[in-house]
């Protein structure tokens, strides 16, 4: 089975660095980071990852708007999307389920335990 690739967005390097490690290492995935939103578009675009973990808060484009030109371009509106966020308050979750993603992972995360969270958000066999 080909491994599955990954597209991590998030505006935080070591929280970019630590997800790559988590996954590549623990998971087997391949994985590609973008800073920012627009730049997480671009290479969703062009690379077409099996999935997107998404950081919902971020400067100038936020997760949610991300998440909305994701889903109004005909290229990626198939890629399943999972929020990575810190926002746990009932109508932060409200708004993520009418938002059409795969599923929520909240942060902090358990490094160890990612990969087996990925894996399960997205219905993946690690």
């Amino acid at each position: 089975m080909t491994a599955k690739r990954v597209l991590v967005i998030d505006d935080e390097a070591v929280i970019l660095e630590v997800i790559q490690g988590c996954l590549e290492e623990l998971g087997g995935m391949g994985v590609l980071t973008a800073a920012s939103g627009v730049e997480g578009l671009q290479v969703a675009q062009t690379a077409l990852p099996d999935g997107i973990l998404l950081d919902v808060s971020m400067p100038g484009m936020d997760g949610l708007e991300v998440l909305r030109q994701l889903q109004a371009n005909a290229v990626t509106r198939s890629i399943p999307v999972v929020l990575l966020t810190a926002r746990v308050q009932p109508e932060d979750r409200a708004k993520f389920a009418q938002a059409g993603v795969a599923g929520v992972i909240l942060k902090p995360f358990d490094p160890i335990a990612l990969a087996d969270q990925v894996a399960a958000v997205f219905e993946w066999t690690l």
